[in-house]
């Protein structure tokens, strides 16, 4: 009997390994990790574009995309993953980098309402 309890544990075992990656992404957070601006941290691929207006590019890779902003002095790159059915951004990161993140803020701000969509 425990030999037979030992092999369904086994099995068990096994077939949740066999599953695979999850095509979620991250869970939803409801503050963001340090260094995440906290003011694009979370929001919506629509609230994103409204924001920022279009991408210059867009990268899509299974459940993650990588949309890019470009400015004369600098360049944004926004991490969205799928949470809960929906596009969210998960990190940003910036050329040049922050002094102390990867995202300098003062791109990022100067960036902000340049191609909002209204």
């Amino acid at each position: 009997m425990i030999r037979r309890i030992a092999v369904l544990l086994l099995a068990a075992g096994l077939a949740a390994c066999a599953s695979g990656p999850r095509e979620e992404g991250p869970q939803a957070i409801e503050t963001p990790p340090p260094g995440e601006p906290a003011e694009f941290y979370g929001i919506k691929a629509a609230a994103l574009t409204g924001a920022m207006g279009k991408p210059q590019f867009v990268r899509k890779d299974g459940s993650f995309e990588l949309w890019r902003y470009d400015s004369a002095t600098c360049k944004a790159f926004f991490f969205l993953y799928k949470d809960s059915g929906a596009l969210a951004v998960r990190h940003v990161e910036t050329l040049p980098r922050g002094r102390s993140i990867a995202a300098d803020l003062d791109c990022l701000s100067a960036m902000r309402g340049r191609n909002a969509v209204s």
